[in-house]
């Protein structure tokens, strides 16, 4: 039975809602909080945490419940209630899913997944013995080198719990390795989080254990972590990893994505309104804005840029992260970045729409979308890939393969700052397009590209050079 446990309800819980599903473990089980009354705990009569529930959150974009759980909410807005069962107590997980499903029942709604709160019943708790919980919840086990967290749910995505054990294991300077089955799939918003050694996503796996569902890797646990294992005939000067046979198992579908990352620098200023650049390039390529936003997954706010802009502020001068979704008709979805540099305001973005067989990409669209960019918000720089991959971007523990650039853009201000008018003149076939004004222009460099031919990173990387002036 899984973990985790999700309440999604018409009503907002109430406190009596909540306080009947507290008491799922009847009155030994008593009641704590942590992070400010963030989330609740179930703890027994010495003080140990059994379930840890998270503040009700209020959803009020369509789809999200479909995408990260494969389940049908009531219509929007309605109420999300997390519950995390402690792992390794014998009723742990059934008290977790006796109270989702008191709390469906009272507050109209339904619990995910079913077969994990059918009862109803009080719980027996009587003689739970564990070690006590220090600081994360959501950490299942804690080394000197890494932070473990066992998700069994269909999309692992950068929910509240996942993102303070996120932070928590950077603080203290270790890895966070997260375990799963292997029918699970990664949101792309958590992907990045994985890119520091030795954090990694550790999928179980009947043939060979468990393995690395980015790159293949098979894995052991050893030292304190889940670590690289060596093949029987790897040497000093070879160290040779096996890569696990489900990864390898490439599933053709005809499906795309197209990736595009950017990053714009604006002036400080009490005027600025975050979020322009991303509703631009969004509206050319579907049609329409984004749907939502939040800090965490599920995304639970209607799209505003006015929003976003008042919380960096709110934040500076540390940075803000957030995710941002499309409506459930075109898979989109783009995590966003706003730092305070020397430079001014920064908005690292990585964005990426799915395209089913039967549609085509709006290539053509992108030297429009690209000069929106550079004349009216400030683009530095913006890479634009094609890959094979899933039209609803989940990434699956299996190899998709790299995308393939199709153009790179320069902003108007790197561009005049090149010397010898390197920008104009490149090595590739195809000439630069300007965007802009022509005393000030930024550069459009066209880059062919087919998923199955990576030569277009060979011009990329020649047109890389030839603008370093290497």
């Amino acid at each position: 039975m899984t973990k985790d446990v999700i309440a999604l309800t018409r009503r907002m819980p109430t406190p009596g809602a909540v306080l009947t599903g507290l008491l799922s473990g009847g009155p030994d089980t008593l009641v704590d909080t942590t992070g400010e009354g963030a989330v609740m705990r179930l703890c027994d009569d010495e003080g140990r945490p059994l379930v840890s529930i998270e503040a009700p959150l209020l959803v009020q974009v369509a789809g999200e419940a479909e995408r990260l759980l494969g389940a049908t909410p009531p219509p929007v807005p309605y109420w999300w209630t997390e519950a995390r069962a402690t792992t390794g107590v014998e009723h742990a997980e059934r008290l977790a899913g006796t109270f989702a499903a008191r709390l469906a029942a009272l507050a109209d709604g339904s619990a995910w997944p079913p077969e994990a709160a059918r009862s109803l019943a009080v719980v027996n708790t009587e003689n739970v013995s564990m070690a006590p919980a220090e600081g994360q919840p959501a950490i299942d086990v804690l080394t000197d080198k890494v932070a473990v967290v066992i998700q069994d749910r269909p999309v692992v995505a950068m929910t509240a719990w996942l993102s303070d054990a996120y932070r928590a294991a950077a603080t203290a300077e270790l890895g966070l390795q997260v375990v799963t089955p292997p029918g699970t799939t990664l949101s792309p918003a958590v992907r990045d989080s994985f890119s520091a050694w030795p954090s990694r996503w550790v999928v179980r796996d009947e043939r060979d254990g468990y393995y690395d569902g980015l790159t293949g890797a098979v894995l052991r646990w050893q030292d304190g972590m889940f670590a690289p294992a060596t093949s029987a005939d790897a040497t000093a000067d070879d160290p040779r990893t096996p890569v696990a046979a489900s990864y390898q198992e490439v599933v053709a579908t005809g499906e795309h994505q197209l990736a595009v990352t950017f990053r714009t620098v604006h002036p400080a200023d009490d005027r600025l309104v975050l979020g322009g650049a991303l509703e631009s390039i969004w509206r050319e390529l579907t049609g329409a804005p984004p749907a939502g936003w939040g800090t965490a997954e599920p995304a639970n706010l209607p799209w505003s840029p006015r929003q976003i802009t008042d919380l960096a502020r709110e934040r500076a001068p540390e940075p803000t992260w957030c995710v941002v979704v499309g409506s459930p008709d075109r898979p989109a979805l783009a995590t966003v970045r706003i730092s305070r540099t020397t430079a001014g305001v920064e908005e690292d973005v990585t964005l990426m729409f799915g395209y089913g067989p039967d549609e085509e990409p709006p290539v053509d669209a992108l030297p429009r979308a690209a000069e929106l960019l550079a004349t009216r918000h400030r683009l530095q720089s913006m890479l634009v890939q094609l890959r094979k991959a899933r039209r609803d971007l989940a990434v699956p523990p299996r190899f998709e393969g790299p995308g393939v650039p199709l153009a790179f853009v320069l902003g108007a201000d790197e561009i005049r700052q090149m010397p010898d008018d390197r920008a104009r003149h490149t090595p590739l076939s195809e000439p630069p397009v300007p965007l802009g004004p022509k005393t000030h222009p930024a550069m459009y460099y066209p880059l062919p590209g087919d998923p199955s031919d990576l030569s277009g990173w060979q011009d990329f990387e020649r047109l890389m050079r030839h603008l370093k002036g290497e």
